[in-house]
């Protein structure tokens, strides 16, 4: 008869014995409370709302889809489209300008992005829909001849939709620049070294193998400045863009619901905000290949993963256990 296995005890899961100590989680009632204290809060801000007899909650369901609502969200989107992929565009030519050698093109990068941000945004858009009392024709031709080519009234040129475009896409350029040049300072000097070692010119380096290192640094501010960018194109009411917070306040002057129609204007921009960070969180995740071992789960994998573990699964196998043997 064999003879039992000594420190294990018998008819007990493998491994395991009485002297084992079964660990108890920590409490943490104060998580508890202050959830508690949270939802209580949140259920008072709803109640004081909805029950708000100042608040007329027909004007909202009535102007959320207005045709001059929509004819603003749509001229927001715009804006918002162009401005930010030419200043993108012109933020990766300043960050190489910033980061080139030759002295008079990083002083003029400098320069710009100093300019730029050193003064208020608003005072910009203002100076861009005023530009016809410094100039009143934009003329094209040879500087200093007196020859020129071709010339047009600035007010004719410069409307407003043009200045608010140019001031935001300027004015956008400047942040952006640091945020690619921050991006590429980030790729490893080996990098460019071993591009130039293999014959590579400055520029095809910067654009096949600084950049798209640097890509995964960049992509998560600027995501942060596109929606920056949709909330500052309310700004333009300054100059008359019939953007989407212009159109409210038109409406809003004439039947007196301001406070009903910032409700709507806040509704939309709060979709547009969310339409906007789906594209950033893809884009963030595609250059984030190579970074992790397991790229995070998409919200649909969440879904699906939150789904599958919620169904019952096979019943566990039991456990293992060490029982006497008796032989011959």
């Amino acid at each position: 008869m064999a003879a039992p296995l000594k420190g294990v005890a018998q008819d007990h899961p493998l491994g395991s014995s009485e002297d084992d100590v079964e660990a108890v989680p920590l409490r943490r009632p104060w998580r508890w409370i202050s959830a508690f204290i949270v939802l209580i809060l949140l259920a008072w801000f709803i109640v004081t709302v909805a029950t708000n007899p100042n608040l007329d909650f027909a004007t909202i369901g009535e102007f959320l889809f207005d045709p001059r609502i929509l004819s603003g969200v749509g001229l927001t989107l715009f804006i918002t489209v162009v401005s930010m992929v030419v200043s993108t565009l012109l933020a990766i030519v300043i960050a190489a300008m910033r980061l080139s050698s030759n002295p008079v093109l990083s002083s003029v990068s400098w320069f710009y992005v100093w300019a730029f941000r050193g003064t208020p945004q608003l005072v910009q858009i203002v100076l861009w829909g005023y530009l016809g009392l410094l100039f009143d024709k934009i003329r094209f031709g040879i500087p200093f001849t007196g020859i020129e080519f071709w010339s047009i009234d600035t007010n004719t040129l410069i409307t407003p939709l043009i200045a608010g475009l140019l001031a935001l896409t300027l004015n956008q350029a400047a942040y952006s620049s640091e945020i690619v040049r921050a991006g590429m300072v980030s790729v490893d000097e080996g990098q460019r070294e071993a591009a130039y070692s293999l014959g590579m010119s400055p520029v095809y380096t910067f654009r096949r193998v600084l950049l798209p290192q640097a890509m995964r640094v960049i992509i998560p501010p600027m995501g942060n400045e596109l929606i920056s960018m949709l909330k500052n194109t309310s700004l333009l009411s300054v100059i008359a863009v019939l953007e989407l917070y212009t159109q409210a306040s038109i409406i809003s002057s004439s039947n007196l619901k301001q406070v009903e129609l910032l409700i709507v204007v806040s509704a939309w921009y709060l979709f547009m905000t969310s339409l906007l960070s789906i594209p950033q969180y893809y884009l963030e995740r595609r250059f984030g290949r190579g970074t992790t071992r397991n790229l995070p789960p998409t919200p649909f994998q969440r879904l699906k993963a939150a789904v599958n573990n919620r169904k019952p699964g096979p019943e566990p196998a039991p456990a293992t256990t060490i029982t006497q043997v008796v032989g011959e």
